[in-house]
């Protein structure tokens, strides 16, 4: 027989819904007000909703109630869930009993025992860390302290040259250690004889 009197019947009022408030799930009707997790109140929407038979949840309380359960079965990447849902309502059956906790307390002292080894910018003396680090003669040095010693010049790999553990721009080098007098690398500087 049709339904003249309007929209179908909520599945959590039983109420008449309209199709301008209806929000369909499993084959049932909701307000959109009544649209709510039956354990924790949230509200849903078709992406946080989990149905179970008659029954709707969001995906939390869901997986509280119909998950599985134990050891290795957490809500997330690498944690492990002791919340039973218990203070929501839900009624979890025990269908193993829980593993026992090793009896020996953990030792904190061998996690503090292991002390990371960082290297010193030879320039500043300060701690280099990986993010910050620029290698230069053998040595770790930070970002801001690979500069030429004498002109301050910032440092690329194509422009360094070390010597004696200090760090020089290719022009610096030549200057100061390089070859002196006419026909050197297009250097002009002649020594003076006294």
């Amino acid at each position: 027989m049709p339904n003249w009197g309007g929209g179908a019947k909520c599945g959590a009022c039983e109420k008449t819904v309209y199709h301008a408030e209806e929000i369909q799930c499993n084959g049932r009707s909701f307000h959109k007000s009544c649209f709510l997790c039956m354990a924790c109140r949230k509200a849903l929407d078709s992406t946080t909703v989990a149905a179970h038979e008659s029954e709707i949840y969001c995906k939390t309380c869901y997986g509280r109630k119909y998950g599985p359960k134990g050891v290795g079965f957490g809500q997330g990447a690498g944690c492990l869930s002791t919340d039973t849902g218990e203070h929501l309502g839900l009624n979890l059956q025990q269908g193993s009993p829980k593993p026992a906790r090793p009896s020996t307390p953990t030792n904190a002292s061998k996690f503090a025992k292991k002390v990371v080894d960082v290297d010193k910018c030879p320039r500043c003396g300060k701690s280099v860390y990986a993010a910050e680090k620029i290698m230069g003669g053998g040595k770790p040095w930070h970002k801001s302290c690979f500069r030429c010693a004498i002109c301050g010049k910032s440092l690329e790999s194509t422009n360094v040259t070390d010597k004696d553990g200090e760090l020089y721009c290719k022009v610096c080098y030549a200057k100061n250690f390089g070859p002196k007098g006419i026909g050197f690398g297009g250097l002009t500087q002649v020594e003076k004889k006294e």
